[in-house]
């Protein structure tokens, strides 16, 4: 008996031991055909899995004979799953993954003028969409500021302190080298480009592309920092009806509304708002820290789709604003002989868009564009008023042809900037008269599966200021599929105009007109780098990682100088602005927690007639801290954190270094939400540590605003989807 027991025991050891089966694979991208290291297999309904080595291969052991389904992963990538019957032979199995068509994958980025996704574009574009707007638009939805400044290598610079008025600042540039476009058109140039980041409701926006660093060659000059292209929303076929109603503790109340419908033929969008403040002074100076304000904003826009192969679109921008900023009795009208110091900015603003395309095939298409934009702005402060219209015009004929391994763009433009003023003293009028006309191509080309390129070149004439060359090229290098790299550099201008920061800070009050003979084209070159990484930790954890280096040179950098006769006049230095710096970025994703860390370090110098100094109004070291916490559809609850380091001032003095904290929570229904945000909640206020203005409340002589004004503000309110 016992011989028996022993035998029946061995043939059931046996049985286990044929039992566990062995399975051996290679998971490889199905698109490069590249080997995916640290991707993982899963045998379902157990715990049992294993990893992939440097080869992409797996050796998956203690497989139980019947059939078995297996789960193949890795990050990006769409899960794959495979069915398998035990015992089989033991060929290695080679698995090809997908990648994920979900997120930036999805995403068009217009401003590249490329059909390749976000992905595969060798200029290095950051975009912000729909839902990062709405979170934003949370905080401001009267303009566009917080939006932008709380991106890293961004800030947002406060040339007034009494008007709020703003620019753009990208790598440490002045925001005159950083163009704003809204849907592909320059609508904020020259003159119009006063008061535009205030004027500019969030609401109406589909996504916001930044491309940093040199991009002159598809929009001409001005793009030296870079660019902005605000891209506006389109019709679908399912409506869209919403509003935001918005009210802060500082006096300020938004009303916005937008509606979207594609018909047969048509489509609609409409997009109308008005936005007011009372005047606001948290501190103790007796100034305003946000401006009287009352502005309307109505955009429609239609579009006719004759044919599948040919829409067109109009449409038609207006903004209105009356904004008064000053000494706070003067404003609330109990001003006297001492407390009547102001500063009153009426502006409107009358923008057209036209673009016509027409596809010939699925490859190939030409597109016509045009817009004209009227911009009125009236200044006025005590015994001096600053009045001026500006008329500016685009034109553009755009053919596109797209193959499988190449894009070629083919473009020529006009643009038109006539300047006139209508002083009311003697001193000699600003105005002028540009015209620029320009020709460009481009090229995309994947030339490997690991390797994209994209060159282009560009020729414009600016009448009076002769011929421009601008060459740029960038490159996409796929090390693996978790890690990719662009290189790209390019050249560009800026043509001059008395529309500076500085002569802005100054309600260019005696500051002499420009002159063919003493001015000349600022011209600048420049490069960037960056290394992108992304994976996950433990399969709960997802990490990405950007390292971004850059470097832009500006020649004969246009500066406001003194002048005899206490005058001012803008001259092109002897010399060149050098700014240098790296931006770093970590975002980290657990379940519902999302965690952004963002870093910029810049290097901003002058150098004028053999001197070096700093780059006024610029923090060399920032960063930024965001945590969200979202439950889809149920809850958004953010918490931020900013620092910024000392910033030289104009003056010859240092500003002081700070921290601003923000906090906010959004609760969300099917129709509507209700959200809050405790801005600043710090109570950081450049009045709390330093001054802003000197001489007297009278006759003040204001000082760089570095820091925030406005202190520790609620806002909240209700959206809608009807």
């Amino acid at each position: 008996m016992k011989k028996v027991l022993s035998v029946m025991l061995l043939l059931c050891i046996g049985n286990l031991c044929i039992a566990q089966n062995i399975l051996t694979a290679i998971i490889k991208d199905a698109d490069s055909k590249e080997s995916l290291s640290g991707a993982t297999v899963l045998l379902t309904g157990t715990t049992k899995g294993a990893t992939a080595d440097e080869r992409g291969v797996v050796v998956f052991s203690g497989i139980p004979n019947g059939k078995q389904v297996f789960s193949f992963r890795s990050v990006g990538y769409e899960e794959h799953t495979e069915t398998l019957t035990f015992p089989r032979t033991n060929d290695t199995l080679v698995i090809m993954l997908e990648a994920a068509n979900e997120g930036l994958e999805e995403v068009v980025i217009s401003s590249t003028r490329s059909t390749r996704t976000i992905q595969n574009i060798p200029t290095r574009v950051e975009f912000i969409g729909g839902e990062e707007l709405e979170e934003k638009g949370n905080m401001k939805p009267g303009d566009i500021r917080m939006m932008l400044n709380e991106s890293t290598g961004i800030q947002t610079q406060q040339v007034s302190a009494t008007s709020a008025n703003s620019s753009i600042r990208i790598q440490g540039l002045d925001g005159r080298y950083t163009q704003i476009l809204k849907d592909g058109f320059p609508m904020y140039a020259g003159f119009s480009g006063g008061l535009g980041l205030l004027q500019t409701p969030p609401l109406d926006l589909k996504q916001v592309e930044v491309i940093k660093g040199a991009s002159s060659t598809l929009y001409g000059g001005g793009a030296i920092a870079g660019l902005v292209n605000l891209i506006s929303k389109v019709p679908t076929e399912e409506r869209e009806l919403r509003f935001l109603i918005n009210g802060t503790s500082a006096g300020g109340l938004d009303v916005n509304g937008f509606y979207g419908q594609k018909f047969e033929k048509i489509g609609l969008t409409i997009f109308a708002s008005r936005n007011s403040n009372k005047p606001y002074d948290p501190s103790s100076t007796g100034f305003t820290a946000i401006p009287k304000t009352e502005r309307y904003v109505f955009n429609p826009k239609l579009f006719v789709y004759f044919s599948p192969k040919t829409t067109m679109n109009i449409g038609v921008n207006t903004i209105f604003e009356d904004r008064i900023g000053g000494d706070i009795q003067y404003i609330k009208g109990k001003g006297d002989n001492i407390h009547n110091y102001f500063e009153k900015n009426k502006s409107s603003r009358v923008s057209t868009q036209f673009s016509l395309e027409h596809r010939f095939n699925d490859n190939s298409s030409l597109t016509l564009k045009n817009s004209v934009n009227n911009f009125n702005r009236t200044i006025t402060i005590p015994d001096y008023t600053f009045d001026g219209k500006q008329w500016s015009t685009y034109s553009e004929i755009t053919y596109n042809q797209n193959r499988e391994k190449t894009d070629w763009v083919a473009g020529l433009n006009a643009y038109t900037d006539n300047f006139k003023e209508y002083p009311k003293d003697n001193f000699s009028k600003r105005n002028y008269d540009q015209s620029t006309i320009g020709g460009f191509i481009q090229n995309n080309l994947k030339a490997t599966n690991w390797l994209q390129m994209e060159t282009g070149v560009r020729g414009d004439y600016v009448i009076d200021y002769g011929f421009v060359f601008l060459p740029r090229i960038s490159a996409l290098f796929k090390i693996s599929p978790k890690v990719s790299s662009r290189l790209g550099g390019g050249f560009g201008y800026k043509t001059p105009t008395i529309f500076t920061e500085e002569t802005e800070r100054i309600q260019f009050r005696s500051v002499l007109p420009m002159s063919v003979d003493n001015n000349k084209l600022e011209k600048s070159y420049g490069a960037n780098f960056d290394v992108n990484y992304r994976t996950s930790l433990f399969d709960k954890i997802s990490v990405s990682f950007n390292q971004l280096f850059f470097y832009t040179r500006i020649n004969n950098p246009l500066l406001m100088e003194n002048v005899p006769g206490n005058q001012y006049q803008l001259i092109n230095a002897d010399g060149n602005i050098n700014t240098k710096g790296w931006e770093t970025n970590l975002k980290l994703g657990y379940g519902d927690f999302k965690l952004f860390i963002g870093y910029t370090f810049t290097d901003a110098q002058l150098n004028e007639g053999g001197r070096k100094r700093e780059n006024p109004l610029t923090a060399k070291h920032r960063l930024n801290n965001v945590l969200m916490y979202e439950i889809e559809d149920k809850w958004k609850i953010g918490l931020e954190a900013y620092y910024y380091s000392r910033q030289s001032l104009n003056d010859g003095t240092t500003g002081k270094p700070y921290w601003t904290c923000g906090f906010m929570a959004e609760k969300l229904w099917e129709r509507f939400s209700l959200f809050v945000n405790f801005e600043n909640f710090t109570d950081i206020r450049q009045t709390r540590f330093d001054s802003i203005y000197t001489g007297t409340i009278t006759h003040p002589v204001f000082r760089d605003i570095y820091a925030p004004l406005d202190g520790f503000v609620v806002n909240g309110g209700v959206k809608l989807k009807l």
